[in-house]
Parts: structure tokens; C-alpha cells; sequence
């Protein structure tokens, strides 16, 4: 288990992904999947409230209902769950009453009295942060909110909530959810994982297998005859250095008996300030190796290895 930043969550270090909750896992499979990870051991569940609006007759929420759903039914088993808040078709924006109503609605759905961890989803930049971050601190202060956070910020942007959160004396976020993986690293590295170990924050990835790429499963840009809706996002990482990456996590593996997916997640999660990346599974037979991804422990050269291959330097 690992701690998330300077709070009291004490999770298994890899999330369940909840984005697939009633899109491409309808109710039963859902359920089965979750099942799955807390029998295994983990605890660390992460939705947000517009889950999955994208998706034809969907309005958002549903990824929330299935897991109050299957909390209920478990008699409320002890796991962690993040939703995130900007992005439901009802409840777009980070405005003080728009937070505070979507909290509400997200608690309805999840069943629960208080979300333990609550992400900004994305920074609305036409509503002053010093609102934002005022109605963040006051779900906290109300008992609706354990611990605040922020996912899709700028390294700038984060620094300035956690000035305004400081001088007014409300809840600091604990941590920050960034795009980041073998395939896709500069960003969170040149500057937000700084900040996040300057400030103690935890970072919590997404897309922490690069929409499946990280998997082994994409080794052509032609996503043809692939029928995942992520197919065509992944397979355009496969190209020359994006198929040496997964060679290499496909020989470290072997070494340890562990899958490409499981090797990735490993990789990511010894990365400074890292403390559970986000992976989802849409069967069941995809949960042993997140499972296996929280638990691997790669060599100190195994990592230098997998970073060098991954390292990508911009054109001049």
C-alpha cells in the first residue's frame, strides 16, 4: 500500500479505471471486474461524473451508478473512490454553485456520504480560481469531500491554486492526475512532477497503458481489425521507437515472468512522486495483470533501460 501525497488514503498502488463502467462493461462485467481487483487486493477506484456522456443514449453518471451500485451490494467494501467534476453535460465548469451541485450529485449516485478524493477534471480558466478553490475547500470543510485534487492542470496553474488555497487557509490538493506513460513523457516530467515533489503531491496518471498501446497489442498504425473504441488512439504509437519500447518491456517481462501491461505499470509507478497509475479493464481476464502491475518490482537497471529506450527529444 502507498500513501496518496500528505493525506490519510492508504491505497494499493494501481487505480481501477472506471471509464469503462457501463460503456464497454455494461452492469454485470462491471461488477465482476470489481470484484476481481478487491479480491486481489487492490482498493483505489477512479471515475469522474461524465462517464460516459460520449457514449450514443448515455448522459453522464453512469460509471458512478454501477459503482453505488456495486458498493451497495458489497455492503461498502473498504475502497477508495475519486470522481471528478467540469465535464458532465449538467455540470460543465468549475464555478462555485456548479461544484457544489455536481458533489452533490456524484454522492447520490455513488451512494456514499463523502467522495474521498475529488478532482478538478479540467481547468476552466472563465471562472476565477480563487472561487474554485474556495468551493473545493468548502466540501471539505462541509464533510462532502475528504481530499481535494486537480487532473489536466498546468504546472502554473497548480502553483497558483495551491498559493490561494494557503493565503485563504482552505484544503491543499494532494494530488494531480497528468497524462503520462512510457510513450508520452516530457510534459509531466519537465514540469509537473517537480512541482509534485516540491509540494509533496502525489501523481496519479491516466492513460497509464497509452489507450492499450502498452499492452503489446498495437504493433501496426493500421488499427484494422482491432475492436476496441481506443484501437485507433493507440495505434498510432506504433511506430519504430514506440515498437522498441514494447520489445523491451516484452524482454524485462519475460525476465519476470510479467506481461508487457504489468512491466509498463511498473515502470511508471517507480517514476519520482508517482503513487498508483490509472488502468481499466473492460473483462475480466484483464485484472491480473493491473493487479500484477501493482505489485511488480523492476531493477534499478531495468528502469534506466525502459527510460532510455522511452526518451524523446523534440526536433529543433
Amino acid at each position: 500500500m502507498t500513501t496518496i501525497g500528505n493525506s490519510d488514503l492508504s491505497v494499493f498502488p494501481l487505480a481501477l479505471g472506471g471509464n469503462v463502467f457501463g460503456w464497454t462493461a455494461d452492469r454485470d462485467a462491471s461488477f465482476a471486474i470489481l470484484d476481481a481487483f478487491v479480491e486481489g487486493g487492490g482498493n483505489f477506484v477512479d471515475t469522474a461524473d461524465s462517464y460516459s456522456a460520449w457514449a450514443p443514449g448515455h448522459s453522464g453518471g453512469e460509471s458512478e451508478t454501477i459503482i453505488g451500485e456495486w458498493l451497495a451490494a458489497r455492503s461498502r467494501p473498504e475502497v477508495v473512490v475519486a470522481t471528478k467534476v467540469s465535464q458532465h453535460p449538467d455540470f460543465r465548469g468549475l464555478s462555485a454553485a456548479n461544484v457544489r451541485a455536481a458533489a452533490e450529485a456524484s454522492l447520490k449516485r455513488l451512494g456514499v456520504d463523502a467522495i474521498d478524493l475529488y478532482y478538478a477534471h479540467f481547468d476552466d480558466e472563465e471562472t476565477p480560481l480563487d472561487e474554485t478553490v474556495g468551493a473545493f475547500g468548502q466540501l471539505v470543510s462541509d464533510g462532502l469531500v475528504r481530499h481535494v485534487a486537480v487532473s489536466n492542470y498546468s504546472a502554473e496553474r497548480i502553483q497558483e491554486w495551491l498559493r490561494i488555497a494557503d493565503e485563504t487557509g482552505v484544503a491543499r490538493p494532494v494530488a494531480i492526475q497528468p497524462h503520462y506513460n512510457l510513450v508520452h513523457r516530457n510534459d509531466v516530467e519537465e514540469s509537473i512532477a517537480p512541482l509534485a515533489q516540491r509540494e509533496n503531491l502525489g501523481l496519479v496518471p491516466y492513460f497509464a497503458l497509452a489507450k492499450g498501446f502498452l499492452t503489446g497489442k498495437y504493433r501496426s498504425t493500421d488499427a484494422a481489425g482491432h475492436d476496441s473504441p481506443r484501437a485507433e488512439g493507440a495505434a498510432v504509437y506504433a511506430t519504430p521507437q514506440g515498437l522498441q519500447i514494447i520489445d523491451t518491456l516484452e524482454r524485462i517481462g519475460d525476465a519476470h515472468g510479467a506481461s508487457i501491461a504489468a512491466t509498463a505499470l511498473a515502470w511508471l509507478r517507480a517514476q519520482p512522486t508517482v503513487v498508483a497509475p490509472i488502468a481499466s479493464a473492460s473483462r475480466l481476464e484483464q485484472v491480473p495483470a493491473l493487479l500484477e502491475g501493482g505489485r511488480l518490482e523492476l531493477t534499478a537497471d531495468e528502469v534506466a533501460e525502459l527510460t532510455r529506450v522511452s526518451t524523446w527529444t523534440p526536433e529543433a
